[in-house]
């Protein structure tokens, strides 16, 4: 469960991103966040995994109190939560089995046990016929792929994902989708920040609407709500 009581979060240069913020996302819950550019979409996404500190307020993730947390005690705190990025984020030297397993390496996963977990995201993404492929030898699509195994790869309760299909071509963002969904009905919490208004309106979800830094719309099976 992700809880947010009364959060604030204000800018040194006094930009008020985030203000009184109180929302509670369930446990399996498919939730897309939506809202103009600068409405504060990304400094509620990057809360919950510690990226930002609230200025003032509340945040529990997965049992833990994210705003009393010690810098030591964060990456105790992202084991818990898998982050897929517009930007790939993946490790350009290394292939795409090697992206993967180092996220299971950091945590020091038994050996046995990292290559039959990191073959089994990878079959559920359907990359395993390109595990010796470096990210430049993969298209967009691919390299989302990757990097949502690699996010995935530690049983994560969690899984926010930061304009995941932004870089990428309708057909190849349905590809993406299809996949958060099976990540999702397999118990998996998602949070998606996303500009897709056709995504948005067609696979119907939660949709949480963030204006001027307040949440304006709060609705199951919300419409995206914008125009494009």
């Amino acid at each position: 469960m992700i809880e947010m009581i009364d959060v604030w979060k204000t800018y040194p240069n006094g930009t008020e991103a985030l203000k009184g913020v109180d929302i509670t996302i369930n446990k399996s819950e498919f939730v897309y966040v939506v809202g103009p550019s600068g409405a504060g979409k990304s400094t509620f996404i990057k809360l919950m995994y510690r990226e930002e500190k609230p200025t003032k307020g509340t945040i529990i993730l997965n049992g833990y109190h994210v705003e009393k947390m010690k810098e030591r005690q964060i990456p105790k705190l992202r084991r818990s939560i898998g982050v897929v990025f517009q930007d790939y984020k993946l490790l350009p030297k290394l292939t795409v089995y090697e992206n993967v397993a180092f996220a299971m390496e950091v945590v020091e996963a038994p050996k046995k046990h990292i290559r039959n977990r990191v073959m089994e995201v990878l079959e559920l993404v359907k990359l395993k016929n390109k595990v010796r492929s470096l990210p430049s030898e993969l298209s967009g699509g691919e390299q989302q792929r990757v990097s949502i195994a690699r996010a995935l790869v530690n049983n994560p309760g969690t899984m926010i994902a930061d304009e995941p299909t932004g870089n990428l071509d309708p057909e190849t963002s349905w590809d993406i989708m299809r996949i958060f969904e099976e990540i999702n009905m397999r118990g998996t919490t998602i949070v998606m920040a996303t500009h897709n208004k056709e995504i948005v309106n067609t696979l119907r979800k939660r949709v949480v609407a963030v204006e001027a830094g307040r949440i304006a719309r709060d609705q199951q099976r919300g419409e995206y709500g914008y125009e494009d």
